[in-house]
């Protein structure tokens, strides 16, 4: 249950084969709580969270106010199912709505399930629109829409799709940010292009202005349904409360999840009224989707988030963040490029493809040793993802972890052929 750090002569508190299907990994860092930006363990060690639960916990951890607000709908009605609603659904979907120019919310719990939603959406509005024949849909290289079958068919990654073959027919993968692919294959048979503005597992990769300013037109010219996915990268992850915003996007429906209730499952997808005449009662639900408790806690998250003065110190807080980064990859041979936007940014790490992906698990295993908790994007990226309430001396104490983490690596050199 314990594993030690001889260097600091500590202990931390691990979890040997839980009792979680083999999906997970076999040992897991055994957490008790919050508070803020850093998290305890069970043995009481602290650290600091650069990874927010894969972009989830934007206001941080311990917070009594959310808390508070989940407690007090908890007494009153904790589920109602689809079948009713509740005021806390009715003022959050109020929110959600006045983000863009949208005439309804569709709830669910995760991200996965917004692009389900939002994938079945736009097959009916071509089914309704255009007639059959007409349901292709195309996402890119690198993208990472979700588990389940229809957004996994959208992830074209072969480690994740090909033990689940045979996936959802009609899918193809065109390639990021070519914008003549998206010219010699997008055609009337599309029912919908889903898109990342910011690919938060494929690498830290941003849509470019040209990519941006194509997929709108082709999208637009064709009738085909532009979908923003922004499960990681909407409300404020990367300084403005849709990345759509910055990457130059106008999408015809956006996703959103991770962060949306501050650490509870829910999750939504923002239909516009053309898309939203075309959908009938009962051909899609969910039973958790929406419920009241859910829906109060993010109500009152998005009066923090969308706050102008909280964006703009998220803004100030993702400058530092590049900066200090762009200060490691200039003292550290091994650390290469910065990039994300905001505070979804990263460091390409300059380990060699072939063992890239098992020195990365061995570097995340070091930061987390010196009291740092970071993610991986692609196959080298360290991703960096704090709560958006972290403060410049915290950014500083991270980024200080990992400069010192990267200097103990040895740069790479290839051997000699012999």
């Amino acid at each position: 249950m314990y594993k030690q750090d001889y260097a600091k002569n500590k202990t931390f508190k691990l979890v040997y084969n839980p009792p979680f299907a083999n999906n997970y990994a076999r040992t897991l860092l055994l957490l008790d709580h919050g508070k803020g930006c850093y998290l305890f363990d069970a043995d009481g060690n602290r650290y600091l969270d650069f990874g927010s639960g894969i972009a989830v916990n934007a206001l941080g951890h311990g917070r009594e106010d959310l808390a508070a607000i989940a407690a007090e709908q908890m007494k009153k009605i904790v589920h109602v199912s689809n079948l009713y609603t509740t005021e806390p659904a009715l003022q959050c979907a109020g929110r959600l709505m006045h983000l863009g120019n949208f005439d309804a919310v569709y709830f669910g719990n995760s991200g996965t399930e917004a692009v389900e939603a939002a994938l079945k959406f736009a097959r009916l509005y071509a089914l309704r629109t255009k007639g059959e024949g007409h349901h292709r849909i195309a996402s890119f290289s690198g993208a990472f829409h979700g588990r389940t079958m229809g957004a996994l068919s959208a992830t074209h990654t072969p480690a994740y799709q090909d033990p689940f073959r045979p996936l959802v027919p009609g899918c193809t993968a065109l390639p990021y940010n070519d914008v003549d692919a998206l010219k010699n294959n997008l055609d009337d048979s599309y029912a919908a292009v889903i898109v990342e503005p910011l690919q938060g597992e494929g690498g830290l990769r941003s849509v470019t202005p040209g990519f941006a300013e194509a997929l709108n037109s082709i999208c637009r010219e064709m009738d085909i349904v532009l979908i923003a996915d922004e499960v990681q990268t909407g409300l404020g992850r990367t300084g403005e409360i849709l990345a759509c915003s910055w990457a130059g996007l106008n999408p015809d429906m956006v996703t959103l999840a991770k962060p949306l209730a501050g650490g509870l499952p829910l999750s939504a997808v923002l239909v516009p009224e053309r898309i939203n005449k075309q959908i009938n009662v009962g051909e899609h639900a969910s039973t958790f989707g929406g419920g009241p408790v859910t829906t109060a806690v993010a109500g009152a998250v998005l009066d923090i988030i969308c706050d102008a003065g909280f964006i703009k110190r998220v803004q100030e807080a993702g400058e530092h963040l590049h900066r200090r980064l762009k200060e490691i990859c200039q003292s550290s041979t091994l650390a290469k490029e910065v990039r994300g936007h905001g505070l979804l940014a990263g460091i390409a790490v300059g380990y060699p493809e072939k063992d890239a992906k098992l020195r990365m698990g061995s570097l995340i295993e070091k930061l987390q040793d010196r009291g740092l908790l970071a993610l991986r994007s692609g196959t080298n990226i360290l991703r960096i993802a704090p709560p958006l309430i972290i403060e410049k001396d915290q950014i500083d104490e991270g980024c200080d972890i990992i400069a010192a983490v990267l200097a103990e690596e040895t740069e790479y050199v290839p051997r000699r052929q012999t």
